[in-house]
């Protein structure tokens, strides 16, 4: 099942404008690799789930895999051949708003060919240019 949120405060909301770069998210937190958003642009929830199954399914179901973004704006849409006006329409699906920079997913527990080749599947669902990061030791 897709992602969702339990509750929102509202359930409509506008389609906004995604600028700059993300400055929260952007580096390797949880695991040892990392995919990296070098676009921006929305992600869908069935995407999201994709690039998760797609990720689980090559690392044979070893290590950890970390989603690290959350779908949490509701995407509206008339439906085909419908007049103007009437207000807006309900919900349709939901998305996650994704800057350049942000970093999707993370795996921990892998060697790092088998990371690369995962997101490179990984990559291939997602609906912007992405790349393969390592964490970086301070």
């Amino acid at each position: 099942m897709p992602l969702m949120p339990k509750r929102v405060k509202f359930r409509k909301q506008q389609r906004g404008r995604i600028k700059g770069n993300a400055t929260r998210g952007n580096t390797v937190a949880y695991g040892d690799f990392g995919l990296q958003a070098l676009d921006r642009g929305w992600m869908t929830a069935r995407q999201i789930e994709a690039g998760r199954v797609a990720a689980r399914q090559y690392s044979g179901r070893e290590g950890k895999l970390f989603v690290r973004v959350f779908p949490d704006k509701p995407i509206s849409k008339k439906p085909l051949e419908t007049r103007m006006g009437k207000g807006k329409a309900e919900p349709e699906y939901w998305a996650a708003v994704i800057k350049p920079g942000m970093v999707l997913y993370e795996l921990a527990g892998v060697p790092r060919d088998i990371a690369v080749a995962a997101f490179a599947r990984v990559a291939h669902k997602m609906p912007f240019k992405c790349r393969f990061v390592d964490r970086r030791h301070v």
